[in-house]
């Protein structure tokens, strides 16, 4: 079990989806099958349009051969542990290079960098997790809070740092911060449902981060699966009161008790606003699964 980077591009042509599988070549098998029970990140290289550098960290579950595709594998993303970065953390940093095991011995960027699938290792894992899922709190806990009274650069304890790191992946309180953060962030902490920006009197946007496909029916902490809605939006989409069409039509179900008022309710233009990229928008097989298992036809 070990870590591994990952390139994958928004306009791949191979079966990818980042939260749930991993299409490669065979040539690549040996070093996927060593991130087997280990996280991996996911790169988008620099020639990329808008790339986003490292942008998401996951778990691979299991390897098998492409069923639809002779001497192509499938990596398997165990189902829950795929996250997006709060901040995409590009290749080179304010500090140089962030995956300082790309430099070979004269510290040039080595071959190694164009290489769609290598290892990782632990430190530089740490150091672009720190730097992704930075969200102005604390995530992650210093070495001292930890009770060893050491710097985190010191390397002896480098098995525990990590560990700690991998801890806090699987944390739903981690989890649920993180994807608020990156939903809120996608929409401009507005709600699309009613259009509304509003800020508290604590700079706190009174809008929440809402799965389309709720976590405890297995859906993905993946920008695709989530929406900005204020509360009541909020309350009423996890009811199956509103739904989405694919091409974000606000629907509404027959059994609201008060159709005026949610028709006055909802933004004029009958759509969810969309978020800021597209790239960020939801995806029909979210959207088709809760009009499917949540909407009140």
């Amino acid at each position: 079990m070990g870590f591994g980077v990952f390139i994958h591009r928004s306009d791949s042509i191979y079966n990818d989806r980042p939260a749930e599988q991993y299409q490669f070549p065979r040539p690549y098998l040996r070093r996927v099958e060593a991130c087997v029970g280990g996280w991996i990140i996911y790169y988008e290289p620099s020639k990329v349009n808008d790339t986003r550098g490292y942008y998401a960290v996951a778990k691979i579950q299991q390897v098998i051969p492409d069923p639809a595709t002779p001497d192509m594998y499938l990596a398997l993303i165990e189902p829950g542990t795929y996250l997006d970065f709060v901040n995409p953390v590009p290749f080179n940093g304010t500090d140089g290079l962030v995956e300082r095991g790309l430099l070979n011995d004269e510290g040039r960027i080595s071959g190694r960098a164009q290489s769609a699938v290598r290892p990782i290792s632990p430190a530089d894992f740490n150091r672009i997790i720190d730097l992704g899922l930075d969200t102005n709190e604390s995530l992650l806990p210093r070495v001292e809070e930890a009770g060893t009274g050491l710097q985190e650069e010191q390397a002896p304890f480098e098995f525990e740092q990590t560990r700690s790191r991998v801890s806090y992946l699987g944390s739903r309180i981690m989890r649920d911060r993180v994807f608020r953060s990156i939903v809120l962030r996608a929409y401009g902490e507005r709600c699309a449902i009613t259009g509304l920006k509003l800020i508290n009197g604590g700079g706190r946007a009174e809008v929440s981060a809402a799965h389309i496909r709720p976590v405890e029916k297995n859906g993905p902490d993946v920008i695709n699966n989530g929406i900005a809605l204020s509360g009541t939006a909020h309350w009423m989409f996890d009811r199956g009161l509103i739904s989405l069409s694919d091409d974000l039509e606000i629907l509404i179900s027959r059994q609201v008790n008060d159709l005026d008022s949610v028709q006055g309710f909802v933004n004029k233009t009958r759509r969810a606003l969309p978020p800021l990229r597209q790239f960020d928008r939801p995806h029909p097989r979210f959207l088709q699964w809760h009009r499917e298992h949540c909407f009140k036809q």
